[in-house]
């Protein structure tokens, strides 16, 4: 049955969850599925069983095949720490961190280790489904290229384009990639889908139709506006950007949206709760007065986001709500930053140097180049709640002062927290993803949780995604494509 690569026209298209759909379609349907991406760039990732990390998208794709997450299936990530830099992740563990103009004179030489992930997956699987990063159309990023057609080509895999209606000029960008690509590329697409279609679909007929003319190749659906994707976890940090959810929701959390934030997927469990108002607030706004609980999330560069949130005033606005009694929590970097000092000594995160934290919990934390990357589960000491959850950071925190704020099953503890237990702080992540702990957490801002487990909620969303890609696209004809040598 082979592979199939879905490449977009552009970021945010949704190659992400319709691969994720796709596999769990095919899982589904009794066929063995893999999903792989060759190279991701993004600070939200998961940590696999073995204890490497890849992109969270294809942690949410492994579970859609309902197997577990590998380093092979995203063999190269990229964690930016700056603008112009990146932690560079192979086969799970931290290689190096490189500028973009050396990332890209490096490239080519990456390709054997995608190559050789791919294949190892291949060997196990009826089928590989393959998520392409950004789009083919960028030109100027085609030389070396492993991400998109120069994966495709090497690999030999047909591609699948996606375009995104929703965001408008959806004929003009599957059109324009076929007229700015070269021609060995434009081979290697077969066929094409509209995605986040909205309203009357026969609408659209004679573009659709426009589409297939004017390039050759054959359209495979167009698939509506999917509500319950929302119920699943987003990688792209373009979700940040959207509006508080449940306006009418009796609490407010708030959440600073921090330069480098990763794995801000640990907010998904509030965002759907029905008496929660999420906020993440976005640089030049102050914290809202109105917020009973902050979190600090975690970060990729924990020094360099401090001094941007002091830049941004929130340090302010986070002590004037500690004085007013309100909750507060550090998850990873953030913990690190609510401590007393953050000492980089082997420059870790750039200069080597030691600046002073929040000061709001007795810890200090010293960065050290050991990566900790492990899954956990345990209690939180408060009040005796089940968590579940992983860690993934650089350093150490500790405190002779300070009272733990999680046991974990192997007996070691972690976190700290305040003696009125309104701040505290910890390395997990996921901790909000167990119902008991959610309610716990939510039952001190004075209302009642959902009740619903995190995992369950993914699961069937991850059902109901499949159900609709079974109706919208043209599978049988799909799967012909995937058998097809190029």
């Amino acid at each position: 049955m082979g592979a199939v690569m879905l490449q977009g026209t552009g970021s945010d298209v949704g190659k992400s969850v319709l691969v994720a759909g796709l596999c769990r379609l095919l899982a589904n349907r009794g066929l063995t599925v893999r999903p792989f991406k060759p190279q991701n760039m993004s600070n939200n990732a998961a940590v696999t069983p073995e204890g490497g990390e890849i992109g969270r998208a294809q942690a949410l794709q492994a579970i859609a095949c309902r197997v577990a997450p590998h380093v092979d299936m995203n063999p190269v990530l990229l964690k930016p720490q700056s603008d112009k830099s990146a932690q560079v992740i192979i086969h799970g563990k931290v290689q190096e961190t490189l500028d973009a103009s050396y990332f890209r004179d490096r490239k080519e030489a990456l390709l054997a280790a995608v190559l050789e992930s791919y294949h190892r997956l291949s060997a196990e699987a009826d089928i590989v489904l393959i998520e392409g990063a950004g789009s083919p159309a960028e030109i100027n990023l085609r030389a070396g290229d492993i991400a998109n057609m120069g994966f495709a080509r090497a690999a030999h895999v047909p591609v699948v384009l996606i375009g995104d209606i929703d965001r408008g000029g959806v004929i003009a960008s599957i059109v324009g990639t076929k007229a700015v690509i070269d021609s060995e590329d434009a081979r290697m697409i077969q066929g094409f889908l509209i995605n986040k279609f909205r309203g009357d679909v026969s609408l659209f007929d004679d573009g659709y139709s426009a589409i297939a003319d004017s390039t050759g190749w054959q359209g495979l659906g167009v698939i509506p506006w999917l509500p319950m994707i929302h119920k699943l976890p987003a990688e792209d940090a373009v979700v940040l950007q959207q509006p508080p959810t449940s306006a009418n929701g009796v609490v407010e959390i708030a959440v600073p949206m921090l330069s480098r934030i990763a794995n801000f997927d640990d907010f998904d469990p509030l965002r759907l709760e029905p008496q929660v108002r999420l906020r993440m607030v976005p640089p030049g706004e102050p914290i809202p007065a109105s917020a009973e609980l902050i979190i600090v999330p975690g970060t990729k560069a924990t020094i360099a986001d401090l001094k941007f949130l002091r830049a941004q005033g929130w340090d302010i606005d986070i002590a004037a709500h500690v004085r007013r009694g309100g909750h507060l929590l550090g998850i990873c970097g953030g913990y690190q930053m609510l401590g007393e000092t953050i000492a980089d000594p082997e420059a870790i995160e750039g200069a080597a140097e030691t600046i002073a934290g929040l000061g709001l919990l007795p810890v200090a934390t010293t960065l050290t180049a050991a990566k900790t990357l492990t899954h956990s589960s345990g209690k939180t000491l408060a009040d005796d709640q089940q968590f579940s959850g992983y860690e993934i950071h650089v350093g150490t925190t500790a405190g002779a002062h300070a009272q733990a704020m999680l046991r974990f099953d192997n007996g070691r503890f972690d976190g700290a927290i305040s003696r009125d237990r309104r701040i505290s702080g910890c390395y997990v992540h996921g901790l909000f993803n167990a119902a008991s702990q959610r309610q716990s957490w939510l039952a001190k801002l004075g209302v009642a949780s959902n009740g619903e487990e995190q995992t369950v909620i993914v699961d069937q969303a991850l059902d109901e995604l499949a159900a609709a890609l079974e109706e919208h696209v043209n599978i049988e004809r799909l799967l012909a494509i995937a058998g097809h040598v190029l």
